[in-house]
């Protein structure tokens, strides 16, 4: 699969050039059918129903697609600022910040990322439903992936299943990490005792962290930390199970992040997990090229990392 090129989007409708593909083939029908299911990588469904819909069209040397068809959000909108990372008619990747979580739970009326995604759409003209192709923690900060059609969300949901979306974070652990712990892999659970806890169990589902770099500071070690599996939780509870929680994670046994650990009578830092995305890598659902979108440190964590290494350095 390489990917439909370059398009325009007019209204409802995608307008694609596919070339020779097109020009050349006596059955131009039967070659853009083969062309979308096999270069594209349309999944089948989605093209049956455009076919039985009449939202394949042929004019000349053009293709014409109903991949934007009106939608509404699925969810109210909130009109509070939100950090765009990369835009485009098919995706969205947001930074999510601390203390907000990606979606509605039932518990509680608490504003959201997908209600500032809704107000975004809808400040931009609305039509677009709100699909989050993947979640973080709610104190968890980092970027955040959004398909804004359908044909986007077919196509990122198979790549998430097939681990062809990378997630890479950054965290700050309590101790010294040994160099040689690079792969944690232990299955995750629920934990019986403690309704907000997982825990690592033999009857657990299967779960793979990869530890890529390390910074050794004072009492602490950032750690660069990619995901083969996306199993709640699943970062704090390894790094916790191996002895080396993350700064702020109560939950899990972390230290207190606060400035008074190691400098008393200065200010507290944040109370939430020293844990941040950092780079999101994935291929567009429509030209399959390879994106990597970054997310820079929080402040908080900055802060943090800096505290610690001018102990270090003392």
């Amino acid at each position: 699969m390489t990917g439909g090129g370059s398009w325009v989007k007019r209204g409802e409708w995608l307008e694609a050039m596919p070339g020779r593909v097109l020009t050349g083939a006596e059955d131009k029908e039967a070659a853009i059918d083969n062309w979308l299911l096999t270069t594209v990588g349309m999944p089948q469904k989605l093209h049956m129903r455009l076919r039985h819909e009449k939202g394949i069209l042929i004019k000349g040397g053009r293709l014409r697609l109903a991949l934007f068809p009106f939608r509404e959000a699925g969810i109210e909108a909130a009109w509070q600022p939100l950090d765009v990372l990369f835009e485009d008619d098919f995706c969205l990747v947001v930074h999510k910040p601390a203390g907000m979580a990606v979606h509605p739970d039932g518990s509680s009326n608490e504003v959201t990322l997908d209600h500032l995604v809704a107000g975004h759409y809808a400040a931009s003209g609305g039509g677009v439903a709100v699909r989050h192709i993947h979640r973080l923690d709610k104190d968890t900060t980092g970027p955040v992936l959004y398909a804004k059609n359908e044909f986007a969300q077919l196509v990122l949901d198979s790549n998430m299943r097939d681990k062809l979306i990378s997630r890479h974070y950054v965290a700050i652990a309590e101790g010294k990490v040994s160099p040689g712990l690079k792969v944690i892999d232990d299955p995750i659970g629920r934990d019986r005792h403690h309704a907000a806890r997982r825990r690592v169990s033999p009857t657990g589902q299967p779960a793979v962290t990869l530890i890529t770099g390390r910074e050794q500071l004072h009492g602490g070690t950032v750690l660069r930390v990619q995901l083969e599996t996306g199993r709640t939780h699943q970062i704090r509870i390894h790094l916790s199970h191996a002895g080396h929680p993350l700064f702020g994670d109560a939950l899990y046994g972390g230290p207190a992040w606060k400035r008074d650990s190691a400098a008393p009578g200065s200010s507290s830092l944040a109370g939430r997990q020293a844990l941040h995305g950092e780079l999101l890598a994935f291929r567009h659902p429509w030209t399959g090229e390879e994106l990597a979108i970054s997310d820079p440190w929080p402040a908080d964590m900055l802060e943090l990392r800096e505290l610690l290494m001018d102990v270090w350095q003392a």
